[in-house]
């Protein structure tokens, strides 16, 4: 596990592979088979399910949920008590009155884009994909792929507006054209008819 911080309360497999630099906090939770990259901080209490595929520089906040087979790109942020779902028609038991076990469904894993940030207690449902530097506010049920750059909100979660890379609310310059007030990149929209997207200009 290289040079990667466990600490003694956490939980992690020993077939879980850590990156250098990445440090799992108390009570914390890191199933078998699980990659994640360099420089990561998974929070205490969170859960990081058998499988899932982590980038670098990702933070799992407190109670975070991320179960497999999640794929959360490099520089993900996961806000306290977000829940990414995998099971699109949960049950304890099937039709018979047995227990399900794994073998007894399909597992829709959620990925989240380069430098998307999901915010506390939101939920994304199974096989939603959270685009390029999207933000999902607080508490939002995600029920639709978010596409880069989009701010979403609400249950279901809706577009409100775009965010740039660095995470602030972008500013409508005219013509479908957008400036980030942080950094002064620049965005122009596409397909507006069809539900829109943002493309960066320029850095």
């Amino acid at each position: 596990m290289g040079e990667a911080r466990i600490l003694p309360s956490a939980d992690v497999d020993e077939r879980a592979t850590l990156g250098g630099g990445t440090t799992i906090w108390h009570l914390a939770q890191v199933r078998e088979d699980a990659v994640l990259g360099r420089d990561c901080i998974v929070g205490r209490g969170a859960y990081v399910g058998p499988g899932v595929r982590i980038g670098d520089r990702v933070k799992l906040q407190n109670h975070a949920l991320v179960y497999e087979p999640a794929v959360l790109e490099d520089g993900v942020f996961i806000g306290p008590a977000a829940v990414l779902t995998n099971d699109l028609y949960p049950r304890s038991a099937d039709v018979d009155g047995g227990l399900k076990r794994p073998g007894d469904w399909d597992a829709l894993g959620v990925t989240v884009r380069e430098g998307a940030s999901v915010g506390a207690r939101a939920v994304v449902v199974a096989g939603r994909t959270i685009g390029r530097h999207a933000l999902v506010g607080a508490g939002a049920v995600v029920t639709r792929d978010v596409p880069d750059f989009a701010l979403v909100v609400g249950s279901p979660a809706k577009r409100i507006g775009w965010v740039g890379r660095a995470g602030e609310p972008l500013k409508p310059e005219g013509d479908g054209r957008w400036r980030c007030p942080r950094t002064g990149e620049e965005y122009a929209e596409k397909d507006g008819a069809s539900g829109g997207r943002l493309i960066l200009l320029n850095r």
